[in-house]
């Protein structure tokens, strides 16, 4: 697995420097903030199911080996086979070999962000096999050649005139005199294109927002129905899925689902939300032959039973992005892999470790946005801080910041000394600011002077002040 978070920094300032990704994220909170709003304000019982919805995934959680297990047994007994994969070079195995018994030439897909997590399509494309995105935005940046910005948009950083020149020069057969200037005629080239592919395709991949123990179902959600024509016009229907993803009933699943739609696009429902169980049987008008579940695992286990297990709870809505600052500034590449947003930032360093994503818990200004409206509650930013205590103790920040906070450690356990030195600098630090009482430059705090001023001290430290008003208030009492 490819990761480039290491140079977050490098990745931000591109970002930055962005013209036409600054034009498409500014329409992030028309897009999503002010939906979801008006969707959880007009269900009085929102707070309540995003309640339930805790409950639901950490008893999911603490019975996960139960839960798998019995998924397995349904599925198995409606026809279908499971497989486990502890890791991506597993899972990538099984769905190979899974095709070439097929003898597939093609595979169709639906947006599956764990597909995107083991680098299926790279690793189809070298065996031979092309599989095919039918996600509008999935399907975009697959001609680009990129990872999703977003998880349920992952063409939210690309506008109109970038899609244009990438249809134009991946569409080659198609007239070179069409008119692609409104958006409808995108859409229009894309079902075009794709609707003979559903055709070709031998085998169909889905992911699943959802695994039903109750059942052995899988729960697909989307807004554009490619999932429904991905399962049921192969021979073959592959489901991808994280072993996390697990829920105990159907009436667990609906409540779930109550507050994914409201969280993610501020619907009330998704359009399309199917339930898949086992493969075509004798009395059904159609459906695949075959139907598999690809478990995978990837690290996740190691996260049950520590400080990181109620990043586990997470349904992938996408609101924690959405509301980040961060991420609203910079997108969603910016961030190296995968997973963007709050939830990156502490899922990221869970399945890859903290060494090869050090800079993402820090990618973060502690507002707490993501927290207040993640629709199960995670507390990430809890998490993040949990993620920067191991990145202190492997010595992974640069060695001028341990020093810098190993020396403000060693005066504030020692107040004297650090009453003392603040009483020292902060009318050292007044009387160089002047009179605007800012500075845009000092030595040592660079990295914040760059992009904003710094106020300058008042001139006492607060203990001066306070002690100061505690004596002119017992004078006046006297």
């Amino acid at each position: 697995m490819h990761l480039t978070s290491p140079s977050f920094k490098e990745n931000s300032a591109r970002a930055l420097a962005d013209a036409p990704l600054q034009r498409a994220l500014a329409k992030v909170p028309l897009g999503f903030i002010d939906k979801r709003r008006a969707a959880a304000d007009a269900l009085p019982e929102f707070e309540a199911l995003r309640d339930k919805a805790v409950e639901i995934k950490n008893h999911a959680l603490k019975h996960l080996d139960l839960y798998l297990e019995a998924f397995a047994e349904k599925v198995e007994a409606a026809g279908g086979t499971v497989h486990w994969a502890a890791d991506a070079e597993a899972a990538r195995a099984i769905v190979l070999d899974l095709a070439r018994k097929r003898g597939a030439k093609s595979v169709t897909k639906s947006k599956s962000m764990i597909s995107e997590e083991i680098e299926l399509n790279d690793f189809l494309e070298q065996n031979g096999i092309q599989p095919v995105e039918t996600d509008l935005g999935e399907y975009i940046i697959q001609l680009r050649h990129e990872h999703p910005s977003h998880i349920i948009a992952p063409a939210i950083h690309v506008n109109r005139d970038q899609v244009e020149a990438d249809f134009r020069r991946a569409h080659a057969d198609l007239d070179p005199q069409r008119d692609l200037s409104d958006p409808r005629s995108l859409l229009a080239e894309a079902r075009q294109v794709l609707r003979r592919r559903y055709g070709e395709a031998d085998m169909g991949i889905t992911g699943a927002n959802f695994l039903v123990a109750e059942t052995g179902s899988a729960v697909i959600v989307t807004n554009e129905g490619n999932a429904d024509l991905t399962q049921l016009l192969g021979k073959c229907h592959v489901v991808i899925a994280s072993i996390e993803k697990i829920v105990p009933t159907l009436e667990d699943a609906s409540q779930l689902l109550r507050v994914l739609a409201r969280s993610a696009t501020g619907q009330d429902m998704s359009v399309y939300t199917t339930v898949v169980t086992g493969p075509k049987r004798a009395e059904d008008l159609d459906g695949p032959e075959e139907f598999h579940v690809v478990l995978l695992d990837n690290g996740r286990s190691a996260m049950l039973g520590t400080e990181f297990e109620e990043a586990l709870r997470c349904i992938r809505c996408g609101a924690c992005m959405n509301h980040c600052p961060v991420y609203q500034t910079i997108g969603g590449h910016a961030y190296g892999w995968v997973y963007p947003g709050p939830i990156g930032a502490v899922l990221t360093p869970s399945l890859i470790g903290v060494e090869d994503a050090a800079h993402l818990p820090n990618a973060s200004t502690f507002c707490g946005r993501c927290e207040e409206v993640c629709p199960v509650r995670i507390p990430l930013p809890k998490l993040m801080r949990h993620w920067r205590e191991r990145e202190f103790e492997r010595h992974l920040q640069p060695a001028p910041m341990r020093w810098g906070l190993g020396l403000w450690a060693f005066a504030a356990r020692r107040p004297a000394l650090y009453r003392w030195g603040t009483s020292l600098v902060a009318p050292l630090l007044s009387r160089m600011a002047g009179k605007k009482q800012r500075f845009s430059s000092l030595p040592l705090a660079g990295g914040w002077t760059k992009g904003r001023d710094l106020p300058a001290p008042e001139g006492k430290t607060f203990m001066q002040q306070w002690a100061e008003r505690r004596s002119a208030a017992g004078k006046a009492k006297a």
